[in-house]
């Protein structure tokens, strides 16, 4: 399929373009709204942050998503917890890529001891639940900063890719203009940046967005369980952690947080079913 019907295909399918609406929608909120607020996400507003009842104040002028637990602007918070979600998890999601791109790549093209050596790693590492290993990762790390869950989740999470690029490239390496460039003495670099990954590319971009979703949920749980990024550094999982005790005098404490994880990994989610469909032209256009 060539580069332009794919680009069409992408266009006329609803759910990527209503998936890239929300993710544009995302970053443009992650971005401005912490330059127009008059609060920052660290500070206690012990002047307007408290309601007549004592517990933190429900949206309104001063607060147009409420106060948390301790009176801090929740929609601040919110701000800036999706920039390090999206940082991390795009920034994890890329490397995890190049991994399990390079592994995937060379197991297929090369095969024999090769593919049998990185494909008992690949299967060693899917043997445990990708959560707990990432867990365990962080909590021998000690204390955790964005920088550190973002090389923990993208060395953990480009196992499952390295086996999906790797069935792609055995494929592809078979294929006639693959035996004619060997034949004509083309280098095998040559042949696996010329040739092999332009053709595993599509199962690579697919796999890479559906990974950012993962990314962001992973990331979440790490924060919510205490593995993650240490407080008072605002992150949606923790926010969510600190709503919960709150739930029935401040809900949105707690739904705030969780939308926003629900509505980013929908986005990407939507955003990755329309390139498969794109990409794959044996799919229905996608809508």
């Amino acid at each position: 399929m060539s580069d332009e019907g794919a680009l069409l295909r992408v266009r006329q399918s609803r759910s990527a373009v209503a998936g890239l609406g929300l993710i544009a929608a995302l970053v443009v909120f992650a971005i401005a709204f912490p330059w127009v607020s008059t609060h920052d996400p660290w500070t206690s507003d012990f002047a307007r942050g408290v309601a007549p009842s004592g517990g933190p104040v429900g949206p309104g002028r001063d607060f147009l998503l409420g106060a948390d637990r301790i009176f801090r602007d929740e929609l601040v918070r919110l701000a800036y917890g999706a920039r390090i979600s999206l940082f991390v998890a795009l920034s994890a999601t890329l490397l995890s890529s190049v991994v399990g791109a390079a592994v995937g790549i060379a197991s297929g093209y090369f095969g024999g001891k090769t593919d049998f050596v990185l494909m008992r790693v690949v299967d060693v590492g899917l043997a445990f639940p990708f959560l707990l290993l990432v867990m365990a990762i962080g909590a021998a790390l000690g204390r955790t900063t964005p920088w550190t869950i973002m090389v923990v989740l993208g060395l953990t999470g480009w196992l499952g890719s390295a086996r999906v690029v790797r069935a792609k490239t055995l494929q592809v390496r078979g294929a006639d203009f693959v035996v004619a460039s060997r034949a004509l003495g083309q280098t095998t670099p040559r042949i696996l940046l010329g040739h092999i990954l332009p053709n595993v590319a599509g199962p690579i971009i697919v796999l890479a967005t559906l990974s950012v979703a993962q990314m962001i949920v992973a990331e979440s749980v790490l924060s919510y369980l205490g593995a993650g990024i240490a407080p008072p550094t605002p992150t949606w999982g923790h926010m969510l952690l600190e709503g919960q005790d709150y739930v029935a005098v401040a809900p949105w404490t707690l739904l705030a947080p969780a939308a926003a994880i629900l509505g980013s990994v929908v986005a990407f989610n939507l955003v990755g079913e329309g390139l498969r469909d794109a990409l794959d032209p044996r799919t229905p256009d996608g809508g």
